[in-house]
């Protein structure tokens, strides 16, 4: 969602990247720029117009130290400026010191509070915590019936008075049950509500003094763009939110409502969802989102995903066969697969430093090309996947192998080639060690039938070979080893 602002932001820094000091004119130049870059992302105007002067500031009274040019140094006061906008640090849910903890859910219709709801549920399932979700939004039609779907989906238990009570007894009554049996956590589903609209506001304090939360999370669809400062001060100064779940950020929203949330209510983003599936939901963490803004990747939420979804026996595993070339086309079928589960590959790709300026329409061939290697490999006997010298050395194999999967002989023949190569380099990586779980991940690089992928005009072909250099490369013309 940030590629356009990071562009525009890229495109700001190249006037300083010639200059010896930064100074009153160049930094302007360069300012002008992140203004427009701004104002495009549908940051609002207010937060545009304190975020620049801050920058101004911080930057001409910075001091350029030998050896870091006026742009990485203007780098670098941009990142902690965002950094500082968007809170500074993660900011986890309060824990109540009598359980339960309750964590009422508010937002515009639309904005996805329920499935929100069901996504917050699963991630305090994951970290141990009993959760009781509450059914209370009595207005939309079936969406009681949706949170309890989801909540069979998640194994997390709903409770529902149907449609006919207010929703502040439904809260009070859930808020009971969780007391009595010893549920650490209450999640509110409430209905969706205008902030203009002044009756379902009011319904909104007598939830809130029913339940007495510990959290007020306002749920805002990142697609709302300027409209997110408005709607949410009107929140706060009607229910006091504590933070907010920012949604829809795999979409095609600016990104502007995460820069101006914490900035208009002085409350933190608190978690953000990533794509429709009920896992699809992270903590909030400033200076990754900062970094990602300004092109430099997010190594860390990238190994996250890799450590939640790989378990260490089969890591090591897998760096065995790496190590001694016997990965295998079984192998590479669960690397795939692990690949989907973490989301797709455009949005792993883009996390790696250097690697947001990959064009999306290579990503979506790359994801094709995945597509087609599944196929195929669907097509292999149970010797042909762990034995591919079979195929190498057995024209009728290829030719059946072909016909089974709807490709032809030469596609074939290409896939066979690039895996034998990609053993190669999977082997080189592994043995200089690498992301966790994620040695052998199609896309790092010499990816079968993709010709050594990420294919940018800087990066030789299988890319990925040599990332040690390349990523200090990387940092050191962004200024990002300054932060």
């Amino acid at each position: 969602m940030f590629d356009e602002l990071s562009a525009r932001f890229d495109d700001a820094v190249k006037g300083l990247r010639g200059e010896n000091k930064i100074s009153e004119n160049n930094v302007d130049a360069a300012l002008k720029k992140v203004r427009r870059a701004l104002l495009d992302a549908d940051v609002s105007l207010s937060v545009v117009k304190e975020f620049v002067e801050e920058v101004r500031q911080k930057a001409i009274g910075s001091e350029v130290v030998r050896g870091v040019n006026p742009g990485q140094k203007f780098i670098q006061v941009v990142h902690e400026q965002l950094v500082e906008v968007m809170g500074g640090g993660n900011v986890p849910l309060a824990d109540a010191k009598e359980s339960p903890t309750v964590v009422l859910m508010a937002g515009l219709q639309g904005a996805g509070k329920t499935t929100a709801t069901a996504k917050l549920a699963l991630y305090l399932k994951e970290q141990g915590r009993r959760t009781l979700m509450v059914a209370a939004d009595v207005y939309r039609p079936a969406a009681i019936d949706q949170l309890c779907t989801l909540g069979d989906q998640i194994d997390v238990e709903v409770f529902s008075l149907g449609a006919d009570l207010k929703p502040e007894e439904i809260a009070a009554a859930g808020l009971a049950k969780a007391k009595a049996e010893n549920f650490d956590t209450l999640l509110v589903d409430t209905a969706g509500r205008l902030q203009i609209d002044e009756e379902m506001m009011n319904e909104m304090v007598r939830i809130r003094s029913a339940v007495r939360p510990n959290e007020v999370l306002l749920v805002v669809d990142s697609m709302i763009g300027q409209e997110a400062a408005d709607l949410t001060r009107a929140f706060h100064e009607k229910i006091s939110i504590t933070g907010a779940v920012l949604t829809k950020l795999d979409g095609d929203s600016r990104g502007g409502a995460a820069l101006s949330i914490r900035k208009v209510s002085g409350q933190q983003i608190k978690f953000i969802g990533t794509g429709e599936k009920v896992e699809a939901l992270q903590p909030f963490h400033p200076e990754r989102m900062a970094s990602r803004i300004l092109g430099m990747g997010d190594v860390l939420t990238l190994v996250e995903k890799a450590q939640k979804e790989v378990e260490i026996a089969d890591a090591e595993l897998m760096q065995r066969k790496l190590q001694e070339a016997t990965f295998d086309f079984s192998d590479f079928l669960k690397q795939m697969r692990l690949i989907k589960r973490m989301g797709s590959l455009g949005g792993l790709m883009k996390m790696i430093p250097g690697m947001n300026k990959l064009d999306d329409g290579m990503l979506k061939s790359g994801e094709e090309q995945l597509k087609r290697v599944e196929a195929m490999i669907g097509s292999m006997t149970p010797n042909e996947r762990t034995q591919p010298e079979l195929l190498a050395a057995n024209p009728s194999r290829r030719r059946r192998l072909a016909l089974g999967s709807g490709h032809t002989s030469a596609e074939v023949d290409k896939v066979l080639a690039d895996f034998q190569r990609m053993r190669g380099l999977m082997k080189q990586i592994s043995s200089g060690g690498g992301l966790p779980g994620m040695g052998g991940m199609p896309g790092m690089g010499g990816m079968p039938g993709m010709g050594g992928m990420p294919g940018s005009p800087s990066q030789p072909r299988g890319g990925a070979g040599n990332p040690p250099r390349r990523q200090k490369a990387f940092k050191k013309k962004k200024g990002f080893g300054d932060l």
